[in-house]
């Protein structure tokens, strides 16, 4: 296969800080060559600098053997470099429409702009990625994985030869992520390529052809993903031996008392649909428990989270109980005060300031505790941020930093980091090791059991059935806002999990 693009010994500094050492990468026509490495490796900076991001860089690249130098994503996007960034772009204000054509309007004679060929150009896009949307729907009004296809089909429609894909799956549904497979066999088939960043190994080893490999900033490896076994690819993006995928489980013990009770739980579609988003759930969690929760998408698990948190503007209905003392949702602020803390699953959106330091970040949810007589209290802030770093082994050069310059999965600890120096007695995650590699993600288990053993109650979304069942010591699982299973540690699988997020009621359920 011919070289599609090539680019060598890319240098870059950010504040003194060198990000990237002397790296090579190429691309031939019609293959997937997945970038591999830990958070903070350095993959998506070299994917911006080749999106025209980052212009001030050292080294050299090569489109179709031709020398370029992006100065800006537009320039790169009319040369045909697309890409498919793992923090999304699209704006939700405004409409489907609108987000798909932004900065490259389609106009007619005189200049004006062509509605109606927007339109018909506009369902094409959405019907190849499998998207069945009005062109007029508003996409703050779509879910997580909709808006997520509909920032594949913006990349999809400026006909690119190369296509760079940073965590496209993170929020897609299994049928969802076949599509995007079956897209991506397509492109490969008319000689595009495809850069693929993903911390799934199911996905790496399904559809990569090359593996290339960072680490700290500098190249570890290129080899065909046939010749690279799973073991190997771990141990050369940690720089260690990672023996098991889980850690062990500590043994809790269990208390008389519940921390959480929630009885006949309802919250109104927050999209004003007639069925509620969450439909008369109960369950009860004690101190030191994960407890899971199953579902695909539109189960109502989020909302359930959500309205817990009293972050929906609707009016959720139910009994709640915290600590044996009646708990009315009503806002984050009250949430928080009451001791519960939420990790949303869109840290850009819901999580993070991203053009705030790591110690304003950390610190934003317990102002209170470092801001003594109502004075902030600097000093104390960036105290805690360092503790709270270290625990969580979080890189970065410098805790002034903007956290819109770590990576993602950086971004995500000082999410954690945030809601840890609450001191939260019930912590509600939705998703938390999205967009995290497999180093880091070890470290999230070990920080989740650790929470556990300190008697705080964890309810847990993830999308990922191992780590569903790894983590959880029991699991609820919801379809359509209403729970269709229950089961134990010892009870739980993939298949019985699964039938029960597709519909299909156990019998018996014991909550």
């Amino acid at each position: 296969m011919a070289t599609l693009l090539s680019m060598e010994h890319i240098s870059i500094a950010f504040s003194g800080n060198r990000v990237l050492q002397d790296v090579s990468f190429t691309l031939r026509a019609g293959e997937t060559h997945l970038l591999a490495g830990e958070n903070g490796a350095g993959k998506t900076t070299l994917m911006r600098i080749l999106g025209g991001v980052y212009t001030d860089y050292e080294g050299s690249i090569r489109l179709d053997g031709e020398p370029v130098r992006f100065h800006s994503p537009v320039d790169a996007a009319r040369r045909g470099v697309a890409m498919i960034h793992q923090e999304l772009s699209l704006i939700p204000s405004m409409t489907v429409l609108d987000n798909l054509f932004l900065g490259r309007e389609q106009c007619g004679p005189g200049g004006w702009v062509s509605f109606r060929r927007q339109q018909a150009a506009c369902r094409q896009m959405l019907a190849r990625v499998g998207l069945d949307l009005s062109p007029h729907t508003w996409v703050g009004d779509l879910p997580m994985s909709a808006r997520q296809m509909l920032e594949i089909a913006k990349a999809l429609s400026m006909d690119a030869r190369v296509i760079v894909m940073d965590e496209p799956t993170s929020s897609l549904t299994a049928q969802e992520v076949e599509r995007l497979f079956s897209l991506i066999a397509e492109l490969k088939s008319e000689g595009r390529g495809i850069v693929y960043i993903t911390h799934k190994m199911e996905e790496i080893y399904r559809i990569s052809d090359r593996i290339t490999v960072l680490r700290d900033g500098a190249l570890i490896d290129t080899r065909p993903a046939s010749d690279l076994p799973r073991e190997e690819l771990v141990r050369l993006m940690v720089g260690r031996e990672l023996t098991e995928q889980f850690p062990e489980r500590p043994s809790v013990s269990r208390a008389d008392q519940p921390l959480l009770e929630v009885r006949d739980f309802t919250v109104p579609d927050p999209g004003g649909s007639p069925r509620p988003a969450v439909d008369g759930v109960s369950f009860t969690l004690y101190p030191g428990e994960i407890l899971g929760i199953g579902g695909l998408q539109g189960s109502g698990a989020t909302e359930l989270l959500l309205g817990l948190f009293g972050a929906l503007d609707s009016d959720p209905r139910g009994e709640v109980l915290l600590e044996g003392r009646p708990y009315r949702p009503g806002s984050p602020g009250d949430a928080i005060s009451r001791g519960i803390a939420c990790l949303t699953n869109d840290r850009k959106e819901t999580g993070l300031a991203l053009c705030l330091d790591i110690v304003a970040n950390a610190t934003m949810a317990s102002l209170r505790k470092y801001s003594p007589s109502g004075i902030r209290r600097p000093g104390l802030e960036r105290a805690a941020a360092e503790h709270a770093s270290r625990r969580l082994n979080l890189r970065a050069a410098s805790l002034d930093m903007p956290v819109e310059q770590l990576s993602g999965g950086n971004q995500q600890k000082v999410v954690l980091a945030k809601w840890m120096l609450s001191e939260p007695r019930l912590i509600l995650l939705d998703e938390p090791t999205r967009g995290v590699d497999v180093g880091a993600k070890q470290e999230i288990y070990r920080l989740l059991f650790e929470w556990s053993r300190e008697q705080m109650g964890i309810l847990l979304i993830t999308s990922e059935m191992p780590e569903l069942l790894a983590l959880s010591d029991r699991i609820m699982v919801m379809h359509r806002g209403r729970v269709t299973g229950w089961f134990t540690r010892d009870t739980a699988t993939p298949e019985g999990v699964l039938a029960a997020a597709m519909g299909r009621v156990q019998e018996e359920m014991i909550a």
